[in-house]
Protein backbone atom coordinates (compact mmCIF):
# COMPACT_ATOMS: atom_id res chain seq x y z
CA UNK A 1 0.00 0.00 0.00
CA UNK A 2 2.35 2.55 -1.14
CA UNK A 3 0.06 4.83 -3.22
CA UNK A 4 -2.56 5.61 -1.72
CA UNK A 5 -5.33 7.91 -3.95
CA UNK A 6 -7.57 10.35 -1.97
CA UNK A 7 -10.68 11.88 -3.56
CA UNK A 8 -11.19 14.98 -1.59
CA UNK A 9 -14.28 17.61 -2.33
CA UNK A 10 -12.98 19.61 0.72
CA UNK A 11 -15.72 18.30 2.93
CA UNK A 12 -15.43 17.46 6.56
CA UNK A 13 -15.90 13.61 5.50
CA UNK A 14 -13.27 13.94 3.15
CA UNK A 15 -10.60 15.47 5.78
CA UNK A 16 -11.51 12.61 7.97
CA UNK A 17 -10.50 10.28 4.70
CA UNK A 18 -7.33 11.94 4.62
CA UNK A 19 -6.08 12.04 7.75
CA UNK A 20 -6.74 7.83 7.58
CA UNK A 21 -4.91 7.98 4.99
CA UNK A 22 -1.83 9.49 5.88
CA UNK A 23 -1.54 7.39 8.85
CA UNK A 24 -1.68 4.23 6.66
CA UNK A 25 1.06 6.51 4.34
CA UNK A 26 3.15 7.01 7.46
CA UNK A 27 2.96 2.93 8.80
CA UNK A 28 3.80 2.30 4.60
CA UNK A 29 6.19 4.67 3.69
CA UNK A 30 3.68 5.12 1.29
CA UNK A 31 2.37 8.60 -0.81
CA UNK A 32 -0.89 10.36 -0.97
CA UNK A 33 -2.23 10.85 -4.33
CA UNK A 34 -4.92 13.52 -3.51
CA UNK A 35 -7.29 14.05 -6.36
CA UNK A 36 -10.16 17.00 -6.81
CA UNK A 37 -12.42 16.47 -9.44
CA UNK A 38 -14.01 19.65 -10.86
CA UNK A 39 -17.52 19.74 -12.21
CA UNK A 40 -17.93 22.96 -14.07
CA UNK A 41 -21.08 23.87 -14.73
CA UNK A 42 -23.23 23.25 -17.62
CA UNK A 43 -22.46 26.60 -19.77
CA UNK A 44 -18.89 26.44 -19.03
CA UNK A 45 -18.90 23.09 -20.22
CA UNK A 46 -20.77 23.56 -23.40
CA UNK A 47 -18.04 26.15 -24.32
CA UNK A 48 -15.35 23.97 -25.07
CA UNK A 49 -14.20 22.61 -21.59
CA UNK A 50 -14.71 19.01 -21.83
CA UNK A 51 -13.54 16.26 -19.69
CA UNK A 52 -10.60 15.72 -21.18
CA UNK A 53 -8.87 18.91 -19.33
CA UNK A 54 -8.34 20.77 -22.38
CA UNK A 55 -9.94 24.09 -22.57
CA UNK A 56 -11.57 26.01 -25.48
CA UNK A 57 -13.80 28.64 -25.59
CA UNK A 58 -13.05 32.24 -24.65
CA UNK A 59 -15.90 33.04 -23.07
CA UNK A 60 -15.36 30.31 -20.12
CA UNK A 61 -11.98 30.43 -19.35
CA UNK A 62 -11.95 33.62 -16.92
CA UNK A 63 -14.75 31.07 -14.52
CA UNK A 64 -12.11 28.16 -15.39
CA UNK A 65 -9.10 29.65 -13.72
CA UNK A 66 -11.41 31.28 -10.92
CA UNK A 67 -12.50 27.43 -10.31
CA UNK A 68 -8.89 26.67 -10.39
CA UNK A 69 -7.18 29.44 -8.44
CA UNK A 70 -9.71 28.53 -5.38
CA UNK A 71 -8.89 24.83 -6.21
CA UNK A 72 -5.28 25.29 -5.29
CA UNK A 73 -5.60 27.35 -2.44
CA UNK A 74 -7.57 24.69 -0.65
CA UNK A 75 -4.63 22.36 -1.67
CA UNK A 76 -2.09 24.77 -0.39
CA UNK A 77 -4.58 24.71 3.09
CA UNK A 78 -4.67 21.32 3.07
CA UNK A 79 -1.13 20.21 2.35
CA UNK A 80 0.32 22.44 5.20
CA UNK A 81 -1.56 20.38 7.59
CA UNK A 82 0.10 18.83 10.77
CA UNK A 83 -1.17 15.02 10.10
CA UNK A 84 0.80 15.35 6.59
CA UNK A 85 4.12 16.49 7.65
CA UNK A 86 6.55 14.46 5.58
CA UNK A 87 4.31 12.87 3.43
CA UNK A 88 4.62 13.10 -0.01
CA UNK A 89 1.33 14.50 -1.70
CA UNK A 90 0.85 14.46 -5.29
CA UNK A 91 -2.21 16.83 -6.12
CA UNK A 92 -4.75 16.69 -9.17
CA UNK A 93 -7.41 18.95 -10.74
CA UNK A 94 -9.07 16.67 -13.46
CA UNK A 95 -12.26 18.12 -15.42
CA UNK A 96 -14.34 15.06 -14.81
CA UNK A 97 -17.33 13.25 -13.41
CA UNK A 98 -16.41 12.10 -9.96
CA UNK A 99 -17.06 8.38 -10.54
CA UNK A 100 -14.91 8.63 -13.70
CA UNK A 101 -12.13 10.55 -12.87
CA UNK A 102 -11.38 8.58 -9.67
CA UNK A 103 -11.30 5.33 -11.81
CA UNK A 104 -9.10 6.81 -14.53
CA UNK A 105 -6.19 8.43 -11.59
CA UNK A 106 -6.44 4.94 -9.72
CA UNK A 107 -5.46 3.29 -13.37
CA UNK A 108 -3.16 5.91 -14.10
CA UNK A 109 -1.03 5.94 -11.36
CA UNK A 110 -1.20 2.15 -10.23
CA UNK A 111 -2.97 2.98 -7.09
CA UNK A 112 -2.62 0.14 -4.44
CA UNK A 113 -5.87 1.50 -2.06
CA UNK A 114 -8.27 4.67 -2.20
CA UNK A 115 -9.73 5.85 0.60
CA UNK A 116 -12.44 8.11 0.73
CA UNK A 117 -15.25 9.87 3.38
CA UNK A 118 -18.81 8.92 3.16
CA UNK A 119 -22.15 9.93 5.23
CA UNK A 120 -24.02 6.79 3.75
CA UNK A 121 -27.22 7.52 2.47
CA UNK A 122 -30.74 6.10 3.23
CA UNK A 123 -34.55 5.73 1.76
CA UNK A 124 -35.09 7.05 -1.66
CA UNK A 125 -31.74 8.79 -1.97
CA UNK A 126 -30.13 5.59 -1.35
CA UNK A 127 -32.12 3.59 -3.88
CA UNK A 128 -32.03 5.69 -6.89
CA UNK A 129 -29.52 7.95 -6.02
CA UNK A 130 -26.57 6.21 -4.68
CA UNK A 131 -23.15 7.62 -4.36
CA UNK A 132 -19.56 8.13 -5.78
CA UNK A 133 -18.66 6.49 -3.11
CA UNK A 134 -20.73 3.15 -3.38
CA UNK A 135 -19.88 3.06 -7.88
CA UNK A 136 -15.97 3.14 -6.41
CA UNK A 137 -16.87 0.56 -3.83
CA UNK A 138 -18.56 -1.76 -6.36
CA UNK A 139 -16.23 -1.02 -8.94
CA UNK A 140 -12.58 -0.43 -8.08
CA UNK A 141 -10.02 -3.30 -8.69
CA UNK A 142 -7.99 -1.81 -6.05
CA UNK A 143 -9.27 -2.21 -2.22
CA UNK A 144 -11.71 0.56 -0.91
CA UNK A 145 -11.68 2.05 2.26
CA UNK A 146 -14.24 3.72 3.45
CA UNK A 147 -14.38 6.48 6.56
CA UNK A 148 -17.27 7.39 7.76
CA UNK A 149 -16.19 9.68 10.69
CA UNK A 150 -12.96 11.33 12.10
CA UNK A 151 -11.33 8.07 13.28
CA UNK A 152 -8.31 10.07 15.87
CA UNK A 153 -5.13 7.59 15.86
CA UNK A 154 -5.89 5.20 13.05
CA UNK A 155 -4.59 1.87 14.80
CA UNK A 156 -7.50 -1.04 14.37
CA UNK A 157 -6.77 -4.19 16.44
CA UNK A 158 -9.79 -6.31 15.36
CA UNK A 159 -10.71 -6.88 11.65
CA UNK A 160 -14.01 -8.57 10.61
CA UNK A 161 -13.82 -10.34 7.39
CA UNK A 162 -17.56 -11.68 6.16
CA UNK A 163 -17.98 -14.23 3.69
CA UNK A 164 -19.10 -17.03 1.86
CA UNK A 165 -15.61 -18.55 1.70
CA UNK A 166 -15.96 -19.76 -1.66
CA UNK A 167 -13.29 -20.58 -4.11
CA UNK A 168 -13.81 -17.39 -6.10
CA UNK A 169 -12.66 -15.45 -2.47
CA UNK A 170 -9.28 -17.09 -2.96
CA UNK A 171 -7.44 -14.43 -4.87
CA UNK A 172 -9.05 -11.00 -3.23
CA UNK A 173 -8.45 -12.71 0.11
CA UNK A 174 -4.55 -12.29 -0.45
CA UNK A 175 -5.15 -8.49 -0.67
CA UNK A 176 -6.76 -9.53 2.94
CA UNK A 177 -4.03 -10.82 4.64
CA UNK A 178 -1.70 -8.45 3.53
CA UNK A 179 -4.10 -5.69 4.71
CA UNK A 180 -4.47 -7.52 8.22
CA UNK A 181 -0.97 -8.05 8.74
CA UNK A 182 0.18 -4.31 7.71
CA UNK A 183 -1.58 -3.45 10.87
CA UNK A 184 -0.77 -6.52 12.86
CA UNK A 185 -4.61 -6.82 13.44
CA UNK A 186 -6.44 -9.70 14.40
CA UNK A 187 -8.37 -11.12 11.60
CA UNK A 188 -11.67 -12.49 12.54
CA UNK A 189 -13.25 -14.30 9.66
CA UNK A 190 -17.13 -14.86 10.12
CA UNK A 191 -19.42 -17.12 8.34
CA UNK A 192 -23.36 -15.49 8.61
CA UNK A 193 -25.50 -18.14 9.36
CA UNK A 194 -29.51 -17.02 8.09
CA UNK A 195 -32.50 -19.16 7.70
CA UNK A 196 -32.33 -19.53 3.94
CA UNK A 197 -28.62 -20.46 4.26
CA UNK A 198 -28.15 -22.34 7.44
CA UNK A 199 -24.84 -24.63 7.67
CA UNK A 200 -24.07 -26.61 11.05
CA UNK A 201 -21.20 -25.27 13.05
CA UNK A 202 -18.90 -28.41 12.10
CA UNK A 203 -19.47 -27.42 8.62
CA UNK A 204 -18.75 -23.95 8.93
CA UNK A 205 -15.56 -23.87 10.81
CA UNK A 206 -14.10 -26.39 8.62
CA UNK A 207 -15.11 -24.09 5.76
CA UNK A 208 -13.42 -21.40 6.98
CA UNK A 209 -9.89 -23.67 8.18
CA UNK A 210 -9.63 -25.15 5.34
CA UNK A 211 -9.98 -21.41 3.53
CA UNK A 212 -7.33 -19.95 5.44
CA UNK A 213 -4.93 -22.83 5.02
CA UNK A 214 -2.20 -21.34 3.31
CA UNK A 215 -2.05 -17.98 4.00
CA UNK A 216 0.67 -16.53 6.15
CA UNK A 217 -1.34 -14.85 9.12
CA UNK A 218 -0.25 -13.22 12.21
CA UNK A 219 -3.35 -13.79 14.41
CA UNK A 220 -6.28 -15.17 12.97
CA UNK A 221 -10.11 -16.29 14.42
CA UNK A 222 -12.78 -17.85 13.20
CA UNK A 223 -16.91 -17.57 14.19
CA UNK A 224 -20.44 -18.35 13.41
CA UNK A 225 -22.89 -15.91 13.90
CA UNK A 226 -26.74 -16.53 13.44
CA UNK A 227 -29.10 -14.09 12.06
CA UNK A 228 -32.08 -12.75 9.85
CA UNK A 229 -29.77 -11.97 7.33
CA UNK A 230 -25.88 -11.57 6.03
CA UNK A 231 -25.60 -7.52 6.28
CA UNK A 232 -27.38 -7.75 10.16
CA UNK A 233 -24.79 -10.84 10.80
CA UNK A 234 -22.11 -8.66 10.00
CA UNK A 235 -23.08 -4.94 11.71
CA UNK A 236 -24.37 -7.42 14.81
CA UNK A 237 -21.37 -9.76 15.09
CA UNK A 238 -18.86 -6.20 14.76
CA UNK A 239 -20.81 -4.92 17.24
CA UNK A 240 -20.47 -8.00 19.57
CA UNK A 241 -16.62 -8.16 19.53
CA UNK A 242 -16.02 -4.33 19.30
CA UNK A 243 -14.32 -4.72 16.01
CA UNK A 244 -11.90 -1.76 14.24
CA UNK A 245 -13.17 -2.03 10.68
CA UNK A 246 -15.06 -4.62 8.59
CA UNK A 247 -14.00 -6.31 5.41
CA UNK A 248 -15.74 -7.83 2.47
CA UNK A 249 -15.51 -8.75 -1.09
CA UNK A 250 -17.67 -7.63 -3.85
CA UNK A 251 -18.98 -8.86 -7.00
CA UNK A 252 -19.05 -5.36 -8.99
CA UNK A 253 -22.51 -6.23 -10.14
CA UNK A 254 -23.53 -3.87 -12.87
CA UNK A 255 -26.89 -2.86 -14.04
CA UNK A 256 -30.17 -5.17 -13.58
CA UNK A 257 -28.06 -7.59 -11.63
CA UNK A 258 -26.99 -5.64 -9.35
CA UNK A 259 -30.45 -3.93 -9.10
CA UNK A 260 -32.24 -7.00 -8.52
CA UNK A 261 -29.98 -8.89 -5.94
CA UNK A 262 -28.29 -5.85 -4.07
CA UNK A 263 -24.83 -5.88 -2.90
CA UNK A 264 -24.00 -6.52 0.33
CA UNK A 265 -20.54 -4.43 0.45
CA UNK A 266 -22.40 -1.35 -0.51
CA UNK A 267 -25.52 -1.46 2.26
CA UNK A 268 -22.22 -1.93 4.96
CA UNK A 269 -20.88 0.81 2.95
CA UNK A 270 -24.11 3.01 3.32
CA UNK A 271 -24.97 1.81 7.32
CA UNK A 272 -21.63 0.56 9.44
CA UNK A 273 -20.45 3.32 11.73
CA UNK A 274 -16.99 1.31 11.54
CA UNK A 275 -14.41 1.73 8.26
CA UNK A 276 -15.43 -0.83 5.80
CA UNK A 277 -12.70 -1.94 3.22
CA UNK A 278 -13.79 -3.83 0.28
CA UNK A 279 -11.73 -6.21 -2.30
CA UNK A 280 -12.98 -6.97 -5.99
CA UNK A 281 -13.53 -10.40 -6.72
Amino acid sequence: MKKILVPTDFSEHAEHALKVAAQIARKNNGEIYLLHLLELPNHVADDGIGESNAVGGSAGIPEVMFFMKKVRERFEEIVNAPYLEGIKIVEAIQFEKAFDGIMKHSKDHGIDLIVMGSHGASGFREMFIGSNTEKVVRTSSVPVLVIKKDEGEFTPQKFVFASDFSKEIKEPFAKVVEFANTFNMELDLVYVNTPNDFKSTHAAEKLMLEFASGFNINNLNTHIYNDVNVEKGILHFANSIDADMIGMCTHGRQGLAHFFNGSISEDLVNHAVRPVVTFKI
